[in-house]
């Protein structure tokens, strides 16, 4: 444990960080409807990293970081000028969605980078380091210089707010094309940091998922910032700690996590509407989820009988829990294979749990292996999955062949039973809704 804290004390701090300023502006983009605007000015803050590359500034650089605010500052001019203009009326800027506009920047951003990345030896993996990140390998400065440019434009935008927020959510600000600029300059700014640290699709999600979870629960801007701030920590929290326990990699398990908290916060709100209606409605308001539900139960034989050897999760389901919904229709020859191949599995699963466990030890260092024993543990590592999958794909042969003997036995009266109740709910949830 004190190993997983020291390791992940820093990107969970920078985590944070990110959290903090992204939860804020991304009221501001929701409220603007201008979702994709982080993605395009990743692009542009690219482009501007390419260009002092050209010119030769190394990557991480003063020099580099210079290019890449004063590319910035030009789409922020593009992006404000152009909103000004459909705001006051100008017929051909007002018929042309915004989020048109930040498309064609991003499109047009990015192949100007492959460009001038055609022209630099081994430019392309320095960009895509940019763009990808790695939040694991953030450092004490990187947090703290982040931290530092976060307070100032957070600072701004405090003595700021009133034009802000009343240019965002729909209220008259003088000078709008001014403060517009100012918005999409400290935006591209925060970007062009945060993408350098964590890469383009953690920043996008600490952007958007905090402030659209703040949506769905507060209507006021208070609310909304409070909420998404809480999401971001909990998540920042939760996916990391996912990220180690399960070795995976730890943007990924954040921005997988920040879906399935946005999920959980939709199913509630779903639930709460569900209970007042119910209580208003009593049973009959349940008619039409019952009636989606059979329908599903009606594609899912349908899908069995037509395709046996298709996915089929629901059934892969009951037979986990019940083993003779499966091995029913197995030969005794086939269910005693069956029987030796899951043995097998679970053994070589233990053992490359086991190994995976010394290999993330070598690779932080927290145990040394001379090259000779790595070499080996690889080797290992790659034979013992290889014989774990020949036995998984027995598994997979065996179940196909219980497929085809259920298909009618369990295919044709589940279709049938689901078909029937689906017409039957949504003809009760038809009479429910008309008028008395």
């Amino acid at each position: 444990m004190s190993v997983a804290l020291e390791i992940l004390a820093l990107p969970f701090l920078a985590c944070l960080v990110l959290a903090g300023i992204h939860a804020y502006l991304g009221l501001h983009v929701l409220a603007r409807s201008v979702i994709f605007v982080d993605l395009a000015f990743a692009q542009i803050a690219a482009l501007g990293m390419a260009a002092a590359l050209l010119v030769g500034h190394p990557l991480g650089s003063d020099g580099a970081y210079g290019y890449a605010l004063a590319f910035t500052a030009a789409g922020a001019l593009l992006f404000a000028f152009r909103r000004a203009g459909a705001v006051h009326g100008m017929a051909a800027a007002a018929a042309i969605p915004q989020e048109a506009i930040i498309g064609i920047v991003y499109a047009v951003a990015a192949a100007l980078t492959v460009m001038v990345l055609d022209r630099l030896p081994q430019g392309g993996e320095q960009i895509k380091q940019l763009l990808v990140g790695d939040v694991l390998a953030v450092g004490r400065a990187d947090v703290i210089r982040t931290a530092a440019i976060y307070v100032g434009i957070g600072v701004v935008h405090g003595l700021a707010r009133r034009p802000l927020l009343a240019l965002s959510f729909g209220g008259e600000v003088r000078a709008a094309r001014a403060w517009d600029f100012l918005f999409y300059f400290t935006f591209g700014v925060v970007v062009t940091s945060s993408v350098r640290i964590a890469g383009v699709l953690l920043v996008f999600a600490y952007l958007i998922v905090p402030a659209v979870a703040g949506t769905l629960v507060s209507s006021t801007v208070r609310g909304r910032l409070i909420v998404g701030w809480s999401v971001g920590f909990a998540v920042s929290v939760l996916g990391l700690t996912a990220s180690w326990a399960w070795d995976l990699p730890p943007g990924a398990a954040v921005v997988a996590t920040f879906g399935a908290v946005l999920a959980a916060i939709s199913l509630a709100r779903a639930a709460v509407r569900l209970v007042a209606r119910v209580r208003d409605e009593g049973p009959r308001a349940l008619a039409s989820i019952g009636a989606a539900f059979s329908s599903l139960v009606a594609v899912a034989g349908v899908w069995l009988v037509i395709a046996p050897g298709g996915d089929h999760p629901w059934l892969d389901a009951i037979e986990r829990v019940a083993p003779p919904v499966m091995t029913a229709f197995l030969t005794p020859r086939e269910r005693e294979t069956l029987a030796h191949s899951r043995a097998a599995i679970a053994r070589g699963t233990a053992q490359l749990e086991q190994l995976r466990v010394l290999e993330a030890d070598v690779q932080f260092g927290v145990r040394d292996l001379d090259p000779d024993k790595r070499e080996r543990l690889r080797q290992f590592l790659a034979g013992r999955g290889e014989i774990v999958a020949g036995d998984r794909m027995v598994v997979a042969t065996l179940r196909r062949h219980a497929r085809q003997r259920q298909r009618f036995v369990l295919g044709l009266p589940l279709a049938s039973a689901g078909a029937a109740a689906a017409l039957w709910l949504a003809h009760t949830a038809r009479r429910g809704s008309r008028p008395s």
